[in-house]
């Protein structure tokens, strides 16, 4: 069965990203310091995006779902961090990339928090809605009136 149509894969991206921002932040734009409780939440965001990802994964295995963006579904999965978010694993990504930068105080980090967050909204993210509306209807309607996209909005 055939998934949503992609233009890129956002793990891949979001790692190469990472390499990038970390090569062009350490050296090419300066370091901008903060206060250490800034580097201390950003710790505790680097472990909640790390747990939030872990879970959504775990959720797919549990499902026997392919994780992957660009494959079909058999079952809307709404239960664990779903019943939260409809984008776990997304929404673990930019909080990872947000972390990094309040740990390291590398403003790359916080610039590809902003561009993949973008991205993933509106390349990534409405192309799977569009085949969740198509392939479940209004079961995904349901689920996409009582959850959130990302958290909040």
């Amino acid at each position: 069965m055939n998934g949503p149509d992609l233009s890129g894969n956002p793990l891949k991206l979001s790692v190469g990203l990472l390499v990038a921002s970390y090569i062009i932040g350490e050296f090419i734009f300066p370091k901008y310091p903060l206060l250490y409780i800034f580097n201390l939440v950003g710790v505790i965001g680097m472990i909640f995006s790390i747990s939030l990802f872990i879970a959504g994964f775990s959720i797919f295995q549990r499902y026997e779902e392919n994780p992957a963006p660009s494959s079909g579904s058999n079952r809307l999965i709404k239960t664990g961090v779903f019943a939260y978010t409809r984008n776990p694993i997304y929404l673990s990504f930019v909080l990872f990339f947000l972390s990094m930068f309040l740990i390291f105080e590398n403003v790359m980090y916080c610039l590809s928090a902003l561009g993949v967050s973008i991205w993933l909204h509106h390349w990534i993210i409405r192309a799977e809605e569009e085949y969740l509306d198509s392939h479940f209807g209004d079961e995904y309607n349901r689920y996409k009136n009582s959850v959130s996209r990302w958290i909040f909005f």
